[in-house]
């Protein structure tokens, strides 16, 4: 009560998708340090004594259970309640099977594969004679999230049982090896279509046709290229004129100018003339 007497008035912030991610990952982590902290123990085989103790005690807990329930109210057998009834018959048939020893293979005999075939036909017509209708539904985007929202949750729960790893951080280094890995692929790459394609040519006979068809490709190219110059006579395409584009102009005016007139030439020899009287003026 203190405690909260003490606590002022804070602002409240809607629960984000980060916040979600960030609650089940310290879940995830809590999780595995739970693990982490459990020490090695000793496997013990289950041992037939162990299995009747444990059917008794399934047994003793269900009729303790059923000694405890009060009364309740009758609810009719749903399609649905068919079909789990029906899966539980088929997980038991399983485990049965399962606990069957070891037996004489025999050789499946065309009777046989013809039995199998036909009992296939009669299952699978049994099986759509009690299909009731249904009424299709489209896939919505609600069961597009869910469906997505489930894969990422498996793959979460397959990491966990995952190996610890080590993380490293992305040092300089390791870019730079990103990098020289990278150029050296397309090294490797250049090479190989250098070795391979590049510098060979593709013989193709220089026959009657190929000629009429290449002098027929320069005068559609001959065409095109006046047609498309005739459209774009006369018209230009306006430039916005700012200071840049001025500097830059008129930096270019002058480079012409220098190289039409030759006034870096003379420069130079000016430059040259006046080395050879600093020289003579020492030397006299």
């Amino acid at each position: 009560v203190l405690y909260k007497e003490s606590v002022g008035t804070g602002t409240p912030t809607p629960v984000t998708p980060e916040m979600e991610r960030v609650k089940r990952n310290q879940e995830i982590c809590s999780s595995v340090l739970y693990k982490e902290n459990i020490g090695k123990a000793t496997p013990t085989p289950v041992t037939p004594e162990m299995e009747r103790v444990k059917r008794n005690q399934e047994i003793i807990s269900s009729v303790l259970y059923k000694e405890n329930v009060g009364k309740v109210t009758p609810t009719p057998i749903t399609p649905e309640m068919e079909r789990v009834k029906r899966n539980q018959e088929i997980i038991s048939s399983v485990l049965y099977k399962e606990n069957v020893g070891q037996a004489t293979p025999t050789p499946v005999t065309p009777e046989m594969e013809r039995v199998k075939r036909n009992q296939e036909h009669i299952s699978s017509v049994a099986y759509r004679e009690g299909l009731g209708k249904a009424t299709p539904s489209p896939i919505t985007p609600e069961m597009e999230r869910v469906k997505r929202n489930q894969e990422q949750i498996s793959s979460v729960l397959y990491k966990e049982h995952m190996a610890k790893g080590t993380p490293t951080p992305l040092t300089p280094e390791m870019e730079r090896a990103k990098r020289n890995q990278e150029n050296i692929s397309s090294v490797l790459y250049s090479d190989s279509f250098r070795k391979q394609v590049q510098g060979k040519a593709a013989y193709v006979l220089d026959t009657p046709e190929m000629r009429r068809v290449r002098e027929t490709q320069k005068h559609i190219s001959t065409v095109k290229y006046h047609e498309d110059f005739e459209k774009s006579k006369g018209s230009f395409t306006p430039v916005v004129t700012d200071p840049i584009t001025e500097r830059v102009k008129k930096n270019m005016q002058d480079f012409s100018d220098i190289s039409y007139r030759g006034i870096q030439r003379r420069v130079v020899e000016m430059e040259r003339k006046r080395v050879d009287q600093d020289q003579e003026n020492l030397t006299g």
